[in-house]
């Protein structure tokens, strides 16, 4: 019986080294430079080729000019594939180094450069924002609309925290909603067009908030009001302090707030459906559309949805996060900064009770860390992710997720507002993709 014993242990410490030691480790081979065989990391390639053909019929459709994508498990790519054109206008065949638009997919990044400045102890989790944004002392909290068509308000109970700033439940609008009083306001003030982030934040104090801080989850304009914190406190432009600290560190050579002229040929169009025409058509053909010219220097850094991007570039950027905050030798983070940000951080009762301008639901399953969604129960959240996936997307239709559970990560890039019309391809990419995981512990 003991004989067994250590047997069964021998054999417990052999099937544990083998998992551990598919596991992305340093190797003087950088991050992501590896393509491996679906087979060698757990994948069918058979079934894989699901996720191929839908994406290809996505393209073929109409849907969307192109696309492409990146997976990877253990530090090696499994598959980054192209579909379609860059440009429908030029016929240019859609590359794996395009340049996108990702829009909200920069607010995991300010929030890294947040927490840059949080493990140099320059801010506090549950430090009042006023203490660094001191503009908003006087917040005031919409109760209602009166007789007269005006906002009724209130006194805010307290200021926000930072903790609530970095998961929106601050209650700052963001000019999305079409009947919010607030988010109206948000419009007409044209604050996400200030001329720099410290106009940005005064005419933010001229707006109330939409709810108490803490009591609910709105999606917000919060990331720009981080990014004019990353300012303030490290002294340096948004873009500069993001480039030194984050991208070139990562060798993300490819991300900024503007694309440089011996670049902006790989820059991809931007598509929205045109109803009248029954297709996509590019987006700066939309009157009054306010597509931002992303070849020329921005007004305002938006710490919210400002940056462009490659494909490789976000997924060195999502490899570092699930490799605990490093990659390649470079630190961006701890491994208990990362885990911090991956943690659900809003309060019990919003959680069974918020109901966002997007359309989330947040409860005990899927939370909202710092600057990013997490999945905490995926079962309970009919998602085939593994536990404390982190994830988020962008107007133009981007996505990606960081799985720590099965060690891989996923970027998809599109570019059409309002996603590919019809089916999510995020929600679709995650069915496929785990589908095809066949031995996860490999």
């Amino acid at each position: 019986m003991i004989r067994g014993t250590k047997l069964a242990v021998a054999m417990a410490i052999i099937a544990m080294t083998s998992v551990s030691s598919s596991r992305a480790e340093p190797t003087g081979v950088p991050a992501l430079a590896v393509v491996a065989t679906p087979e060698s990391v757990g994948f069918d390639s058979d079934r894989l080729k699901h996720l191929d053909d839908y994406m290809a019929r996505v393209v073929a459709d109409g849907r969307v000019a192109g696309m492409t994508t990146l997976l990877a498990r253990h530090g090696k790519v499994v598959e980054f594939a192209t579909y379609g054109k860059s440009s429908l206008a030029t016929g240019k065949p859609m590359a794996k180094d395009e340049i996108f638009r990702i829009y909200s997919m920069t607010k995991p990044i300010t929030g890294v450069a947040m927490m840059i400045l949080f493990e140099e102890g320059k801010w506090r989790l549950d430090d009042p924002v006023t203490r660094y944004v001191p503009e908003f002392a006087n917040l005031k909290v919409m109760t209602g609309v009166g007789p007269d068509g005006k906002i009724t308000v209130e006194d805010v109970k307290r200021p926000p925290t930072m903790r609530e700033i970095m998961s929106h439940t601050a209650g700052f609008g963001y000019g999305l909603g079409d009947t919010n009083p607030v988010d109206k306001l948000y419009r007409e003030k044209q604050v996400l067009r200030s001329a720099g982030l410290k106009q940005m934040i005064d005419r933010t104090a001229e707006i109330p908030l939409k709810f108490q801080p803490g009591t609910n989850w709105e999606y917000s304009s919060a990331a720009d009001i981080q990014g004019y914190i990353v300012e303030k406190l490290s002294g340096q432009p948004l873009g500069q302090f993001m480039a030194e600290h984050i991208f070139k560190p990562l060798k993300m050579t490819d991300t900024a707030f503007v694309v440089a002229p011996d670049k902006q040929n790989r820059l991809a169009a931007v598509y929205y459906f045109n109803k009248l025409a029954g297709r996509i058509a590019e987006a700066p053909a939309l009157p009054g559309s306010g597509v931002q010219d992303f070849t020329t220097a921005p007004t305002m850094e938006s710490g919210g949805g400002g940056l462009t991007s490659t494909t490789m570039d976000y997924a060195r950027f999502s490899q570092m996060i699930l490799n605990g905050g490093e990659l390649d030798g470079a630190r961006i983070l701890s491994p208990a900064t990362v885990k911090l940000m991956g943690a659900n951080v809003i309060p019990r009762n919003v959680l069974v009770s918020s109901n966002g301008t997007n359309g989330l639901r947040f409860n005990e399953a899927v939370g909202f860390g710092l600057d990013f969604m997490v999945v905490n129960d995926p079962r309970n959240a009919a998602s085939p992710v593994g536990a404390g996936t982190l994830s988020w997307g962008g107007a133009a239709g981007t996505w990606f997720w960081v799985d720590p559970t099965n060690d891989l990560i996923f970027v998809g890039m599109i570019q059409r507002f309002g996603g590919a019309g019809g089916d999510d391809l995020g929600t679709l990419a995650r069915a496929l993709t785990y589908q095809a995981l066949t031995h996860p512990e490999k």
